[in-house]
């Protein structure tokens, strides 16, 4: 049996600023938007082919409870610090400018999104091809 991760959903207070940071700041590409009675939905997809699923809640009045909570979203990047500055560039919030820990070995740099969500970015360095997750950043 073979699985693999397809799509994450995050929930979000104001689709069409989310939306707008996922598109044109971090470049990813809306593959459909779901309008219902309850809630909207807009799917994006980087080059990967993974997804990312922002949800807006009509009748939302506060934070949903669903376990214990998102923690960061990575990102994978052939250029870290350019993208770091667009997001700063657009009024992004910094966590942590472009760093290179040798250990992994990549290039990292965090943000957060409109809701407060932490977005890591991750360049790879030398022989590294892809980031395992076995490993906490």
């Amino acid at each position: 049996m073979k699985v693999s991760v397809d799509q994450y959903c995050i929930n979000v207070t104001d689709l069409d600023k989310s939306v707008e940071f996922y598109e044109k700041t971090l470049g990813l590409t809306i593959t459909h938007r779901i309008e219902e009675k309850e809630f909207r939905e807009v799917v994006l997809a980087g080059e990967s082919g993974n997804r990312i699923q922002l949800a807006w809640q009509r009748n939302q009045d506060g934070p949903i409870v669903h376990g214990n909570g998102f923690w960061k979203l990575y990102l994978q990047t052939d250029d870290c610090q350019g993208l770091y500055q667009r997001c700063i560039d657009a009024g992004a919030e910094s966590v942590m400018e472009p760093e290179r820990l040798e250990e992994w070995p990549v290039t990292a740099a965090f943000v957060k999104d409109p809701d407060g969500y932490l977005v890591e970015f991750l360049e790879t360095h030398g022989e590294a091809a892809t980031i395992s997750g076995s490993e906490s950043h």
